[in-house]
Formats: structure tokens, sequence, C-alpha cells
């Protein structure tokens, strides 16, 4: 069993930045494949990024490429999105998620993570 707890979201202005942080608890941490995903207010939710158990490997939505980074401190049990050149279309409730089958590989498929967080607010606004 993991919980996830996410953290540093917040109001910024068009092209500024933010670092989400993911707190997991448990001795597992490092065995699952991390993921980012947010939802905005009418829209369904979709993949951001994802990382390895060891952050050898990285996988990003078309939409965020070249602006988030996604990354992890094992010995921290924490995952962290640093998001730069934010735009409006950015705003939405942000989610960390554990996905326990790190022999499959990354996903951008939500059905394929076992664990959720309850979200963080970031919202882009002049």
């Amino acid at each position: 069993q993991v919980q996830l707890v996410e953290s540093g979201g917040g109001l910024v202005q068009p092209g500024g930045s933010l670092r989400l942080s993911c707190a997991a608890s448990g001795r597992t941490f490092s065995m699952h494949l991390m993921g980012w995903f947010r939802q905005a207010p009418g829209k369904d939710r979709e993949f951001v990024a994802a990382i390895s158990t060891r952050g050898y490997t990285t996988l990003y939505a078309d939409s965020v490429k070249g602006r988030f980074t996604i990354s992890r401190d094992n010995a921290k049990n924490t995952v962290y999105l640093q998001m730069n050149s934010l735009k409006p279309e950015d705003t939405a409730v942000y989610y960390c998620a554990a996905d326990r089958d790190y022999a499959k590989g990354l996903t951008t498929q939500s059905v394929a993570y076992d664990y959720w967080g309850q979200g963080t607010q970031v919202t882009v606004s002049s």
C-alpha cells in the first residue's frame, strides 16, 4: 500500500513556474512507476508525465514536452513535477499516481495506476 500526498500548487502568472511534489509513504516507493495526471473543470483526466523506478526513463504528453520535467528522489520517497513556461491551459488539479507493476513499463493510461493522491490545484492566470 502506498499513500500519496501532493503539494506545491497555487496561482501563477502565465510564463511562470511551479514545482509540484508528491510524498509517498511506505517502503516500496522505489519499486513503483510514478506518474502525474491533471484534470481541468469539465474535462477528462489526462496524462502529463511518468517516470521509471530509478528515474532513467521518462514519458511526457506532447502538450507539456519541453516545459515540464518529472523527477524522483527515492531516498526521500518523493516525485516532482517542475513546470516552466506555464500557460492558462495548464490550469487543472494535478494528481500523482503510483503503478506497482514496474515490469510492464511506463504508461499514459490512468487505469494502470494503482494509487492516487488527493490532488493539488494549479491556476495559471494574470
